[in-house]
């Protein structure tokens, strides 16, 4: 058994209270062995019997089979399936009970094929339903979430080279209607939904690339965007956003993961314009993806960067944001398309867990390990 021992003290040279963190890896915490073009994750219980379960989209532009992986409850995946018996070029998926059953359904967001809504009949066995979006975009990202405030969950689809699109819910999980965000020019990547301008409606963060300009993008509460504000250098590689109130103040901050330059947090407040920024992670690699959760338990947001051909990075947060601490996840240099924060064995702690291309994927068991004084 391997292990990834990361002592605050001892590695990165300072003191949290009187804990460590440890990350267990080994040839056990993986999901499944095959070494698939892995693009996204998504997590939830879709068996429910109350353990998190994966679902993994796998091909990007080669056509691959999509997989789930069964939580035995220990957080080991001693079970898997194929989602479907077809291969498609699958950049994202998502969880989501889109019909309101009370179970988890999975939406396929594919690259210049149809965008699939697979049903969950309660017991995870999922059927093909229906299509979603354009049925020959780029798609590169999914983001389900209630946008409309109706009641059930609608999809936002980013699509690099392409207009963006909403797909409205009828509450039966069919998505006829679509309104399209961004520019017809866009290379989004991500985007974020959440209320950046606390109006009470849900605005917009996307992440471009091809030194894009970022924009927030305001609702007129109407699921009108026209109103947009750009943050960032103007030219950035953007891959991902997550949005937090780091430093308390009531406003959204903005966290960017970016291609051959820092990562950046980009504070928000009354003027909406995003000007106070620091660099939590000056390394100025190729991030691909991030996720936000509380770490090491202390009451803070911290964050998880995948990277590409680099070893992937976790910050712990202090000091509301303006100070950060990295920690190397592990010394390989993978190409992590998506990276995630889950607790995997009920303990209370978040796992991480690696979305591979090319690679096998894997995940860590967080040891957070709580010292007497």
């Amino acid at each position: 058994m391997k292990y990834v021992l990361l002592s605050l003290f001892l590695v990165t040279q300072f003191t949290l209270q009187s804990q460590d963190i440890e990350f267990r890896s080994n040839d056990r915490l993986v999901l499944g062995g095959t070494k698939d073009k892995s693009a996204s994750i998504s997590t939830g219980d879709i068996d429910g019997d109350g353990d998190i379960d994966v679902v993994v989209a796998n091909g990007r532009h080669w056509p691959e089979p999509n997989r789930l992986f069964f939580n035995n409850g220990f957080g080991i995946f001693t079970v898997s399936r194929l989602l479907d018996d077809i291969s498609e070029t699958s950049y994202a998926t998502e969880l989501a009970d889109f019909d309101n059953d009370g179970d988890l359904d999975i939406a396929v967001g594919n690259d210049m094929a149809p965008n699939a809504i697979y049903m969950n009949d309660g017991a995870g066995n999922f059927t093909r339903a229906s299509s979603f979006g354009n049925p020959y975009s780029p798609t590169r990202n999914l983001k389900t979430v209630d946008i409309d405030g109706d009641g059930d969950i609608d999809i936002l689809i980013t699509n690099r080279g392409q207009e963006n699109e909403i797909c409205l819910n009828n509450g039966k999980g069919q998505f006829s209607e679509i309104l399209k965000f961004g520019s017809e020019d866009d290379s989004t990547i991500d985007v974020e939904v959440a209320d950046m301008d606390r109006d009470g409606d849900q605005d917009l963060v996307l992440a471009n690339r091809d030194k894009q300009q970022n924009y927030v993008y305001l609702n007129d509460g109407h699921l009108k965007f026209n109103q947009r504000i750009a943050f960032g250098t103007g030219s950035d590689e953007t891959r991902a956003v997550g949005v937090v109130d780091f430093d308390k103040n009531g406003y959204l901050d903005i966290i960017t993961a970016n291609i051959g330059e820092p990562n950046v947090i980009y504070f928000g407040s009354e003027k909406m314009d995003y000007s106070r920024k620091v660099v939590f992670d000056s390394s100025s690699g190729n991030s691909y993806a991030l996720d936000i959760g509380d770490i090491d338990n202390n009451k803070t947001i911290d964050i998880v960067i995948g990277n590409s051909e680099e070893p992937n990075k976790v910050f712990l947060n202090f000091e509301n944001g303006n100070s950060w601490k990295e920690i190397t996840l592990k010394n390989e240099e993978l190409d992590t398309y998506d990276i995630i924060l889950t607790d995997l064995n009920n303990d209370k702690r978040l796992d991480i867990i690696e979305s591979n291309s090319d690679e096998i994927n894997k995940y860590y068991i967080n040891l957070l390990i709580t010292k007497k004084k």
